[in-house]
């Protein structure tokens, strides 16, 4: 789910007091915060987040693309919402960003991806809803280089995965966008939750390459969902007539 920015500086205060404990013996990464600095290997966690607000928001003076994590973006003032997600390295993963309650579109319509401080990364503004269109399936990609993050890439497919479906409409041709009027939230009967299918390219600390996008990448037509077929009736029985 996403949460108001203004809680967003208690999770990370509290963050740092959970990352004085101890990790799991697969994780060795103790950073919990995603505006803090880390190095990773394969299979350990890593916390990042996703902003949610207005393309304009996270442009410092109109004109530098600033990472959320920087205090010269208003982001708490705008009514901005976070989520934030700790994947194991190297593995595909599917991250939901449950909209039951929360219509993006009501502040700003766009998301960053985001982590880092002093490392800062960020993505640019994906596209996420307005009052006409939703787009519902992203592919997000963590590129390290030895155990540093420096990019965050939003995948497109062209249109690929909705090509041929009248239901389906394909906004600037890279982004299949239901209408939004079709959305639960807004009355309509398809759960509009957002789904990202999130993998990982570089290498990590120990400069193994990260090969979870590579793994995917000839499959970018098809989602998740048809990728694991035995989480399709459980995640997507309410977009079966879209299929």
């Amino acid at each position: 789910m996403a949460i108001p920015w203004a809680w967003f500086a208690i999770l990370v205060a509290f963050s740092g007091i959970l990352s004085t404990g101890e990790s799991s013996s697969s994780d060795t990464n103790t950073v919990f915060s995603p505006c803090s600095d880390t190095l990773v290997q394969r299979s350990d966690g890593f916390t990042f987040g996703i902003a949610f607000s207005a393309r304009t928001s996270f442009l410092f003076n109109n004109s530098v693309e600033l990472s959320p994590c920087d205090h010269r973006l208003s982001l708490s003032s705008s009514g901005s919402q976070i989520s934030v997600f700790r994947p194991r390295v190297d593995e595909i993963s599917l991250l939901t960003v449950n909209t039951s309650s929360f219509q993006p579109d009501s502040v700003g319509g766009y998301m960053v991806a985001f982590a880092g401080r002093r490392y800062a990364a960020r993505s640019v503004p994906a596209f996420v809803a307005n009052g006409t269109y939703t787009v519902t399936s992203f592919t997000l990609v963590l590129d390290f280089r030895k155990g540093r993050l420096q990019n965050l890439f939003f995948k497109r497919d062209g249109c690929a995965s909705c090509s041929g479906s009248s239901n389906f409409v394909c906004l600037n041709n890279q982004d299949c966008a239901i209408r939004s009027s079709n959305c639960r939230n807004r009355g309509g009967s398809v759960d509009c939750s957002i789904g990202i299918q999130l993998t990982f390219s570089g290498t990590d600390r120990h400069e193994r390459v990260l090969n979870s996008w590579y793994e995917v990448q000839n499959l970018r037509q098809y989602s998740l969902f048809g990728l694991y077929a035995n989480l399709r009736d459980a995640l997507t029985s309410q977009y079966n007539r879209f299929f």
